[in-house]
């Protein structure tokens, strides 16, 4: 198999700007899209993406707003990004892909799956996006902060001003500390309060005790696609995580068919940056234990 030995960033045009991607991998082989979430970039799959694509075509987009991708002056809501990414594969000509997936990135591959369930081959997912009916199902150390990121005035200052989404809750989520030339990775898109816009709307979108109440709507439908669906599932869960405990992942995957549970022994909310070895290693063997089986 001529599998390609680096990681290539590319960019592509879609509707009025244009979206960065990484590819790796050999075209015509099944496609392996990854998708990321909140502050980060392809870049956070970095160290997964070589270790899967002697198994599949893998394509890495940095959502709007994100990464090395353009910054069009919208809104950056769910709905926003689940237009972007369906041009995005439009442009890209995925049809069919097995969904790799984390924060956000869920919540787009479930909204995803839902509304195409014909593309999905099978779906590893990692501290993912869920409606919570109330704030007591968030994370009981992150309420206060998150309630102050929706507050008015006071969110905007704490992300668009201070950064704080890429300064301290990026760091404060991982579990190993983050190098430097790391930092200015992650640190690069976002250099104005402008350019931070992105990264504010995204907790202002989370669906908490019914608000929005259009993302809350369209996530519980898109759960309920979850449920019901048969595809493959692969469910990574971080030890004590943060969006997701490993019990609650237990009993979550309980309510799914065809779902396989990979506890890692640490991690909180991102994961790749902590595991990356365990993850690729794991979803290469799972893309080729189902291409054998198909």
């Amino acid at each position: 198999m001529n599998v390609l030995s680096d990681v290539m960033l590319s960019q592509v045009e879609v509707l009025d700007s244009t979206m960065a991607y990484r590819e790796a991998g050999t075209p015509g082989a099944p496609v392996a899209l990854f998708l990321h979430g909140n502050p980060t970039s392809s870049y956070i799959w970095r160290n997964i993406i070589p270790l899967v694509a002697p198994v599949a075509h893998c394509i890495a987009p940095d959502l709007i707003g994100f990464g090395q991708s353009g910054k069009p002056a919208i809104e950056y809501r769910f709905a926003d990004h689940a237009r972007y990414l369906d041009a995005f594969l439009e442009r890209m000509n995925i049809t069919s892909a097995y969904l790799v997936a984390q924060d956000w990135g869920t919540a787009l591959a479930f909204h995803l799956a839902a509304r195409k369930p014909e593309l999905v081959r099978g779906l590893a997912f990692m501290e993912f996006i869920r409606p919570m009916p109330t704030w007591n199902d968030f994370h009981p150390d992150q309420i206060d902060t998150f309630k102050r990121f929706r507050t008015p005035g006071v969110g905007e200052e704490m992300i668009l001003e201070h950064n704080v989404f890429i300064e301290r809750v990026l760091p404060a989520a991982t579990m190993r500390k983050f190098t430097e030339e790391e930092m200015e990775v992650y640190r690069a898109p976002f250099p104005t309060p402008e350019s931070r816009r992105p990264t504010w709307r995204f907790p202002n979108e989370l669906p908490i005790a019914g608000t929005p109440s259009d993302v809350y709507a369209t996530l519980e439908e898109a759960h309920r696609a979850l449920a019901a669906s048969t595809y493959p599932k692969l469910l990574f869960v971080g030890n004590p995580g943060a969006l997701v405990s490993p019990a609650f992942a237990q009993d979550f995957a309980k309510n799914l068919k065809n779902c396989e549970v990979v506890q890692l022994r640490s991690g909180l909310h991102y994961l790749q940056e902590d595991h990356p070895d365990v993850i690729g290693a794991n979803v290469k063997e799972w893309i080729e234990e189902l291409k054998g089986a198909s």
